[in-house]
């Protein structure tokens, strides 16, 4: 085979490029393990609007802001101040039941209104003015990486979060696809020429390394994976098919710490109302049929589910209908046995904001992330998260 027939179609193997530390960690796992914690993460792309979301329904301030986008009808009371947005409504049992916590004002010092740095910033979880070329579950891999833990993202690319300096989470889409992939004539041909001396000298040895343990594992991945059928009725979209791939893996015994999930499209600059009403029905509906798919198979208890967005929007709606990007925003934290349930504290002035005209951050989300590291996932931050942060009391 040619070098440049190699790369010309290596994107059928790129696919496969972190599958092996994924595959190591099914070795020596016994599946009715009890209390194994595992994280799943849930990130709202493009800056979903908190302040529609968490609604101040009974302020004045914030219908006088938002005069035609404002949300009136069908909201979801919480208590006497907030309530959920009406597409949240198939989430209101869990926060009558104590499983839901929302913390308000989330945000950091000197925020930054570019959707690209902004997500650098809270998936390597660095200061406005400090570049980490890591994220901060790739870190946690980095300090835990000798034990059989590992963080997979349900995507085709490996986001920043899962990147450590040393050790790397893995990303697929689609287990299937990576068994069929593994078994390809071309995969298979690759792996055939692992000896040729001049493909080894361009450096491609780790590739082909990589490949070998993803030949020799696929076919048990795909097996393990494929005897736990979700029973669970799941929504017809991407985000859905998402989670229900994460319940398969956490209800099959996949000793998995991190599991990474994204909802894109809320860059809602004009006419937001039905755009986001879309989104956080998809939202709510398939995160509510992720959790009954979970507490099916017993294994809700030992997971902890957090969503965030990379900023708020402005207070004040635009001239299109729309918002623009802001700063603070709202963190739903899901558990069974969370400390602090319901509203973990309460929304910041909208008679009191910033000089942008955003609501003030109150809490770091390091420390969101911080707390998550030490009370979940059971270690310190040193070496994660390189502030010290004082910890919240949700978990």
């Amino acid at each position: 085979m040619e070098r440049r027939d190699f790369l010309k179609n290596s994107a059928l193997a790129s696919s496969l490029f972190f599958v092996p530390n994924f595959v190591r960690a099914f070795e020596d796992f016994d599946a009715q393990s009890i209390g194994y914690k595992r994280l799943v993460i849930i990130q709202l792309s493009g800056g979903n609007d908190g302040l529609n979301t968490i609604i101040p329904y009974n302020n004045d301030l914030y219908y006088n802001a938002r005069p035609t986008i404002a949300i009136k009808d069908g909201v979801v009371k919480l208590n006497d101040d907030l309530a959920l947005h009406p597409s949240l409504k198939p989430l209101q049992h869990l926060y009558d039941n104590g499983e839901l916590s929302i913390i308000n004002n989330v945000g950091y010092p000197n925020p930054v209104r570019s959707h690209f740095r902004s997500m650098d910033i809270w998936q390597s979880g660095s200061s406005s003015d400090e570049y980490l070329q890591s994220g901060w579950i790739g870190r946690f891999l980095d300090k835990q990486g000798k034990q059989p833990y590992n963080a997979i993202e349900l995507d085709e690319t490996l986001s920043l979060a899962l990147k450590g300096e040393h050790f790397n989470g893995i990303a697929t889409n689609d287990y299937q696809t990576l068994y069929k992939t593994a078994r390809d004539p071309y995969f298979q041909k690759v792996l055939n020429h692992y000896n040729d001396q001049h493909l080894s000298e361009h450096n491609l040895g780790y590739l082909y390394k990589n490949m070998i343990d993803a030949k020799s594992s696929a076919k048990y991945i795909y097996e393990t994976t494929k005897v736990k059928l979700s029973q669970e009725e799941y929504p017809q979209n991407k985000f859905a098919k998402q989670l229900k791939n994460t319940a398969r893996f956490i209800n099959s015994g996949l000793e998995t710490k991190v599991f990474y999930n994204a909802l894109d499209g809320f860059d809602t600059h004009a006419n937001q109302q039905n755009p986001q009403k879309r989104l956080l029905s998809i939202y709510a509906e398939s995160l509510s049929a992720f959790i009954r798919d979970l507490k099916r198979n017993g294994t809700f208890e030992d997971t902890l589910i957090l969503t965030f967005s990379e900023f708020g929007r402005r207070v004040k709606q635009n001239a299109a209908n729309g918002t623009d990007h802001g700063s603070a925003n709202n963190v739903f934290v899901i558990g069974k046995n969370l400390k602090t349930a319901g509203i973990y504290n309460k929304l910041s002035s909208l008679s009191d904001l910033d000089d942008n005209g955003d609501l003030k951050f109150t809490v770091d989300f390091r420390q969101v992330y911080s707390t998550i590291i030490e009370n979940w996932l059971g270690t310190s931050t040193e070496g994660i998260i390189g502030v010290p942060q004082e910890k919240l009391n949700f978990i």
